[in-house]
């Protein structure tokens, strides 16, 4: 079985070294001892967000404060090419879905888009829940999926935001159901940031296709059956992953 990951404070474990002491605070050691149970000699990972991933025991255990004696330590590069998910607001969780899934199977950003279709508006009080819900749902798929970096969550973005932001990527792949070039089989970039973008259920409009793609968005299609935007941007990831190697 693999063992239970916990995160700390981006740098926290920058200074680690075998045999020194590690501490995992606030919420997640609370949540580490009075949910997942975890006592004194447990084995555990412990990592920073930031690609620093350390293995040890367990050495003093409580809701405010998990200790642990480091016992190996495994540093992740920065990831090369990056990806970049970029997922219209849907309703019904659906793109709460697309991004759980995202990043079990490696996304290195997630950003918001205000797509024009999208039901759902992210404005005031609501939007910034909104934002740190999608926060916690990538805190929790970090853990899940034993990632030692966790996905950066970008600002929500309009079409023209989102223009600008891609201009300078190594590649931005629009994903429509009517592109005829599919994005299996394509050469993946060997370095730089990849763009993946969903629109909402109800579709990217033309005006919004014309002015990513001016901006260097290169439209693309999955295959002969149409995804839910919950599950596009996911299946996007592993075909690009299949392109290069699984990080």
């Amino acid at each position: 079985m693999t063992l239970p990951l916990y995160l700390t404070d981006p740098g926290a474990l920058a200074t680690a070294v075998v045999g020194s002491r590690v501490d995992v605070t606030g919420p997640e050691a609370r949540h580490a001892v009075t949910v997942r149970r975890t006592a004194v000699g447990d084995q555990v990972l412990v990592a920073d967000g930031a690609g620093v991933l350390v293995t040890g025991a367990v050495l003093d255990a409580s809701p405010q404060r998990l200790t642990v004696v480091v016992e190996s330590i495994d540093l992740m590069p920065e990831p090369s090419p990056r990806f970049v998910l970029v997922q219209a607001l849907a309703k019904n969780d659906r793109d709460d879905q697309a991004i759980e899934a995202a990043t079990e199977l490696g996304v290195d950003e997630v950003i918001p888009w205000q797509a024009d279709r999208s039901i759902v508006q992210w404005r005031g009080e609501r939007g910034e829940k909104a934002r740190r819900k999608w926060d916690q749902v990538l805190l929790a798929a970090t853990k899940q999926s034993r990632r030692s970096r966790r996905p950066l969550l970008g600002e929500a973005m309009t079409t023209t935001q989102l223009a600008g932001r891609i201009a300078g990527a190594a590649a931005a792949y629009l994903l429509l159901e009517h592109a005829s070039e599919p994005l299996a089989g394509l050469t993946l970039p060997s370095a730089g940031e990849v763009f993946v973008i969903v629109g909402p259920e109800g579709g990217v409009t033309p005006a919004e296709v014309e002015r990513l793609c001016s901006a260097g968005a290169r439209p693309v299609r999955l295959g002969s059956t149409v995804l839910r935007s919950s599950s596009a941007g996911p299946a996007a990831l592993a075909v690009l992953n299949a392109a290069g190697p699984w990080r």
